[in-house]
């Protein structure tokens, strides 16, 4: 499952515990259907296969009608467009959640979708409000609630970061990068190559999870600059936690970050984070991590330069990190603001979602 999935199924995970009655439509061939389904929450099978599928838009319709739902919740761009296949149903209130931090693209029908298609807008972040508004949305229609994690759980997989280091053959004197996320250029992993390629003298290795249509571009690309071993692509990673235990220092530099979860993740665990100047990622780092402008792969070097060389330094930011998740991005944090939302549109009591 990919970011957004994950913050859902965290979402409903949470409203589940606090007795919200809740039903997911979505694909029910889905990871995120057969992780909810888990939770003892209803599956209604909607597959959607493009931004005007008429055919999903009104079995939506029809479910929205026969189980009088309060809320419809949209949590991608291709859910929110079916929005217009609702027609106007005054009980049921649309909420959607919007987690880029560029422009809406689409012009009228997009500003459309955000004014009448929503009755509440949810920014995960400033950086994404920010964008919405440059868009056209009032800025009076838009809450922030930022993204959560599962503290505990990468917390609690600090213990595994020895075997782990073991596992993947990293050495005790190596200094362990890691930057998680999709292989795509929005993430700027040839910013990171390009940095590490400046740091020849100092014992770096850098292991990327994840996949994407990059990958075979940034492996030339690591190839070129002669990093070799130096530079390893661990594809899919599904033990996130035992990685962070792992390594030294995460880095993200991204071109584009709605807020950061990955960032959250790695200061959940404990470790430092070098990120870049974009979207929510100041939000999410603060004085927790180390900022750099995007796109500069000199500055990267040099932030990665100074944690490797200064390990009091990064270890403080690791710990301020971790204290900074606590306080403001866990899921039961999310599930309360989100709740909130709900609550200013169904303020009487009854069903959540």
């Amino acid at each position: 499952m990919g970011g957004g999935e994950m913050q859902v199924l965290g979402l409903m995970r949470q409203l589940a515990a606090l007795g919200d009655r809740q039903t997911i439509a979505a694909d029910p061939e889905g990871p995120l259907g057969r992780a909810v389904s888990d939770l003892g929450v209803t599956v209604a099978p909607l597959r959607i296969r493009n931004h005007l599928d008429v055919v999903a838009g009104r079995r939506l319709a029809r479910l929205l009608a026969r189980d009088r739902y309060d809320i419809v919740h949209f949590h991608t761009a291709r859910a929110h467009a079916m929005s217009i296949f609702l027609g106007r149903r005054p009980r049921v209130r649309r909420v959607v959640t919007r987690r880029m931090d560029y422009r809406l693209r689409g012009g009228g029908y997009a500003r459309w979708l955000y004014d009448r298609g929503a009755d509440a807008v949810v920014a995960i972040s400033e950086g994404v409000r920010e964008a919405l508004v440059a868009s056209g949305v009032p800025r009076t229609r838009i809450t922030v609630v930022p993204s959560g994690v599962d503290a505990e759980r990468f917390a609690n997989a600090s213990s595994a970061g020895a075997a782990e280091r073991r596992r993947l053959g990293l050495g005790d004197d190596e200094i362990v990068l890691a930057i998680v996320g999709a292989l795509e250029e929005r993430k700027g992993h040839d910013v990171l190559l390009d940095a590490v390629a400046r740091l020849s003298d100092l014992p770096l290795r850098v292991l990327c999870a994840g996949s994407g249509s990059r990958a075979q571009s940034l492996a030339a690309r690591r190839d070129a600059l002669g990093l070799g071993e130096r530079v390893r692509f661990l594809g899919r990673v599904e033990d996130v936690p035992a990685l962070l235990a792992a390594v030294d220092v995460v880095v993200m530099p991204s071109r584009h970050e709605g807020l950061g979860v990955a960032a959250l993740e790695a200061m959940a665990a404990g470790r430092p984070v070098i990120a870049s100047r974009v979207g929510g990622l100041p939000e999410a780092v603060g004085d927790a991590g180390v900022l750099v402008p995007h796109d500069d792969a000199q500055a990267l070097a040099e932030a990665i330069r100074r944690l490797a060389l200064d390990r009091n330094a990064a270890r403080a930011l690791g710990e301020a990190g971790r204290r900074r998740v606590a306080e403001r991005f866990t899921l039961a944090a999310m599930a309360r603001g989100t709740r909130a939302v709900y609550r200013e549109l169904v303020p009487a009591t009854g069903a959540a979602a």
